[in-house]
């Protein structure tokens, strides 16, 4: 067990200096990469050895499952039980099944996962025409109202001054309405969203003194992490929490504030001493993540003509690391491959594929990058994407790991009892061949047996052997606050999802005037919002990064594109598009799409071959764009190949010669 003066020592002096306040409240001012998680945990961690107050007392809130669960196990680490550490919505929702009971009566209404059929049939009461789309935008919209703590009848004024644009072509008075109707159905359905639970909790706390006792009498201290993403509603709850209370430590930086649109606000971290004059005020600016060249780019970022946008400066930790890439690329295939066999090269070098991560600014840019990987073999995550524990086969192996439980060996280490019970749903210590469901299903069975190895080691450290039922009960903590584990590969993300990660090389992509900033990002705050989120981005690297945007959307398309303005004066000029840069393809073949129908055919069947082969999907091995522009242009060197759109030379390099010879034996025998 480590003493007060131990869980000290790790820290540097700004870190100490938060830790040894004890008492709040307490505004910890954190850069990105500088230790701030460290510095709060090692804060509750000292309260509770010195003897200050219980680790019962505390509740720390995060805002994602992920950023909670990285705090349970570094308190775990520093042997630390009994402090709850939960996002809003799990404490929230958390309480409110407890008192619902009590202060209502039955069971609380069903929480609905999605807003969007309650939406759509919103909308059919109002015979408004909505497509799926519309519905998502719609929803968005709601729930900002909901977290702004915009009501029905003020949503119009509040959205005309917040400059919030019309929503699906629909006026603000229209959504208005819709917001009443969406309620009703709600009512009529019995079910309740996300946001209701902190509304309702919220009310229940204020109106009801003995529930809010209660909850005070359990909870005396309060730590929130990225307080510069409260909303209003999250921050009424925090104040319901507290009940006047000072006991208050909040987390965050100004310059990682990038969810304004969801009704996020830094302006309760901007004026937290205004509502607490005696508080303390810490600044975090020792980047311990990044290397000098990755920090000097992101100091920059946050400069506009020589002025700080905002009030912050990192100062870098750690030894020099390679200089930043900047890559203009012809276009978007071009741009997805040159990227993939970069992955390659650092995957060659031994970079892990969970420490890479490809980041875009929207969903749609993924697909791209998707093809390239499953093209070149390489794995990836999209995060986002299907929940962990909710796949099919993650919940064959947590049931099989719960029966273990029952009849685990004492003798045997846990993670060597986890890989025996595994072996028998699809695990193996080497990973197969192939790609596809298979290769998913091992990824997610083996980052299991990679959880239950991280906690061995971290209860082995304070001088506990691991169980078969510590992990079933690890698994079952994390699955309720959907805190997934490791999964190897390649990570592709949205800077909004990135938020909060790091990766040793990262790569930062389509960074065009129209997707950096986005062509919605009308009003001034609005770009100012996208200059932090691609600050954000570039703090994400530890040692790697590389900047890149396409010139056109399409192979041999006009190269229209503009690289972000948020790179002026910082993307080197030997990069600037329309200047001479070695290694740019040769231009891409004009085509008319009038192809040879016999070559085409011939293409189909080389690629049904290699599908057979490989197991790969067909779209993975050339699309059948790709196909139709070979046989059109019907090439005879790799040179020609090489100027065919979805041709780069990762694809050269595996089905160039393979792809020549198809073409000049069907080309041959009809010429």
């Amino acid at each position: 067990m480590l003493s007060p003066d131990q869980i000290l020592e790790a820290l540097d002096p700004e870190q100490r200096e938060v830790a040894l306040a004890t008492t709040g409240p307490v505004c910890v001012l954190a850069g990105a990469g500088t230790g701030k998680t460290r510095a709060i945990t090692h804060r509750i961690a000292y309260g509770v050895r010195t003897g200050t107050y219980p680790a019962s007392s505390v509740l720390a809130v995060t805002f994602t499952a992920r950023a909670a669960g990285e705090m349970r196990t570094r308190l775990r680490e520093l042997g630390i039980d009994g402090v709850q550490a939960r996002t809003f919505h799990a404490a929230a929702l958390r309480q409110l099944g407890y008192f619902w009971p009590r202060v209502v009566g039955g069971s609380p209404p069903r929480l609905m996962e999605h807003k969007a059929p309650a939406v759509a049939e919103a909308a059919q009461r109002l015979a408004l025409e909505v497509d799926r789309l519309a519905v998502r935008d719609l929803a968005g919209e709601i729930e900002w109202a909901k977290v702004s703590l915009v009501e029905p009848d003020d949503y119009v004024r509040a959205a005309e001054n917040e400059q919030r644009p019309e929503v699906a072509g629909f006026s603000h008075q229209t959504v208005a309405r819709l917001l009443v109707a969406y309620e009703e159905v709600k009512t009529t359905r019995g079910v309740i969203d996300f946001e209701d639970v902190l509304l309702l909790l919220a009310a229940m706390l204020h109106d009801h003194r003995e529930v809010a006792e209660q909850v005070r009498s359990q909870y005396r201290r309060f730590v929130v992490d990225e307080f510069q993403d409260v909303s209003p509603l999250q921050k009424f709850l925090l104040d319901q929490w507290l009940g006047g209370r000072t006991e208050l430590c909040v987390v965050g930086d100004p310059a990682q504030t990038i969810y304004s649109f969801a009704g996020a606000s830094p302006h309760h971290l901007v004026s937290f001493t205004k509502e607490f004059p005696r508080a303390k005020v810490v600044r975090l600016v020792r980047d311990y993540r990044s290397t000098p060249q990755v920090v000097e780019l992101a100091n920059r970022m946050l400069s506009v003509r020589g002025r700080r946008v905002e009030n912050v400066e990192l100062v870098a930790q750690r030894p020099a690391g390679p200089p930043v890439g900047f890559t203009t690329y012809p276009d978007d295939d071009a741009e997805a491959e040159g990227v993939t066999e970069r992955v390659e090269r650092l995957l060659a070098s031994g970079t892990p594929a969970s420490e890479i991560a490809v980041l875009y600014r929207t969903n749609a840019q993924s697909e791209a990058f998707e093809q390239a990987l499953s093209s070149a073999g390489i794995g990836y995550v999209v995060r986002g994407g299907e929940q962990f524990f909710r796949r099919r086969d993650v919940r064959e192996a947590v049931a099989l790991l719960r029966a273990l439980v029952r009849q685990a060996d004492p003798d045997l280490a846990m993670p060597a009892q986890v890989r025996d019970a595994l072996r028998d749903v699809g695990w193996a210590p080497e990973p197969p061949s192939a790609r596809g469901a298979v290769r998913e299903r091992w990824d997610a069975l083996n980052a299991l047996v990679d959880l239950a190895d991280d906690l061995a080691t971290q209860l082995e450290r304070v001088g506990r052997s691991a169980t078969v039922a510590d992990l079933v009960a690890e698994l079952d903590e994390r699955a309720a606050a959907q805190h997934a584990p490791t999964v190897e590969g390649v990570t592709l993300a949205t800077l909004h999802a990135a938020k909060g990660l790091e990766w040793d090389a990262v790569f930062l992509t389509g960074l065009s005037e129209g997707l950096m900033p986005i062509s919605l990002a009308e009003t001034e705050s609005a770009v100012a919002e996208e200059r932090r989120l691609l600050y954000v981005g570039v703090t994400r690297a530890r040692e790697y990064l590389e900047l890149s945007y396409a010139q056109a959307r399409h192979p041999g398309g006009r190269s229209g594109r503009r690289r972000t303005r948020f790179l002026d004066g910082i993307w080197p000029a030997e990069r600037v598009p329309g200047e001479a840069r070695r290694g740019t393809r040769a231009p891409r073949a004009r085509l008319t799409g009038e192809y040879d129908p016999v070559v085409y055919e011939a293409l189909r069947e080389w690629r049904a071959a290699v599908v057979a082969e490989t197991g790969k999907p067909a779209y993975t091995v050339m699309h059948d764009a790709t196909l139709e522009a070979v046989a059109e242009l019907r090439p005879t060197s790799l040179a020609e190949l090489g100027r065919v759109g979805g041709f780069g030379p990762m694809r050269i390099e595996r089905f160039g010669e393979s792809v020549l010879a198809v073409v000049r034996e069907a080309a041959g025998g009809h010429a």
